[in-house]
């Protein structure tokens, strides 16, 4: 994926002296000016700029807001947000915006639902016991739409590997963190979550905790719907394993989330198709709505 041309017109000539001028370069001689600089080229989708002249977004930043675009746009197309609505060069779209592509995905999407042999490959992988508990506090890094996605996992990870490395008899240093960046309500309690069951957290996040033995901070970084978090498991309490017949609702659930975040990454390159895209390539983009 490849950042937007931007060209250097900084270099020295070509006899390689560093000069700027005087020892008898073309471009220079006559009295004739340097010419002007070249605004950097703007990414855009059908025509809309996803940045301003004077910005430079990162690779995933531009890929975030074109996904975001493509969305916007459609749900003009359908009736669902007034051809009046602005563009969001800033990556920040309206309000009634973000409550459009919501409505667009609900009416537009499908997908399979899990089969029951699905679900029996799944729990077989990913085993499930009654009554487990875990003792947590994170970190949450939400992801919302225009967010530089891109610097938020870099600020996320270079926390993970301060935490990590950080010594293990030393309690605060979590909770500081928490405090400070944490977008959760429980950044007050320096991130506190409790005592967790599988049923108290979305699936995604209960996929990554509860399928591990890990105590402590997670070696990983744990994606929800929510955004990323920095994870600490501070106790473990595994019960009984469940059945099948009664882990299947809970399996189910996990399989219908992942099947809509791939039905929307199909949408979104199913609209990419049929766009004008300059400065930016969606083949695997993935939407804010989906991190």
């Amino acid at each position: 994926m490849s950042h937007p041309t931007h060209i250097n017109i900084h270099e020295t000539h070509g006899c390689g002296c560093g000069s700027t001028g005087g020892c008898g370069s073309p471009a220079m001689q006559g009295g004739e000016s340097a010419p002007a600089p070249l605004a950097p080229l703007l990414a855009r989708v059908n025509g809309v700029p996803l940045h301003s002249s004077t910005e430079s977004p990162d690779t995933e930043t531009l890929r975030q807001r074109a996904a975001t675009e493509l969305l916007r746009q459609h749900a003009q197309r359908v009736g669902l947000l007034s051809p009046t609505d602005p563009s969001a060069p800033d990556g920040i779209i309206s309000a009634e915006a973000t409550e459009a592509i919501e409505r667009l995905l609900e009416g537009e999407l499908q997908w399979p639902e899990p089969t029951e042999e699905a679900c029996r490959r799944y729990y077989e992988a990913h085993p499930i016991f009654r009554d487990e508990r875990v003792k947590l506090r994170h970190v949450l890094f939400a992801v919302t739409p225009g967010v530089n996605v891109r610097a938020l996992r870099q600020r996320a990870e270079s926390f993970l590997l301060e935490l990590r490395a950080a010594d293990a008899q030393d309690a605060t240093q979590f909770a500081d963190v928490a405090r400070q960046w944490s977008n959760c309500p429980s950044s007050k309690e320096g991130g506190e979550l409790g005592w967790l069951t599988r049923a108290d957290c979305a699936p995604e996040f209960a996929a990554e905790v509860f399928s591990s033995a890990e105590v402590g901070v997670v070696s990983r970084l744990v994606h929800s719907r929510f955004g990323l978090h920095l994870v600490e498991v501070q106790e473990r309490k595994h019960g009984q394993p469940i059945a099948f017949e009664d882990a299947c609702a809970g399996v189910r659930q996990t399989l219908h989330h992942q099947a809509w975040t791939n039905a929307v990454r199909q949408y979104l390159q199913g609209l990419a198709a049929e766009a004008h895209i300059e400065g930016v390539q969606l083949d695997t983009a993935q939407s804010p709505l989906v991190q």
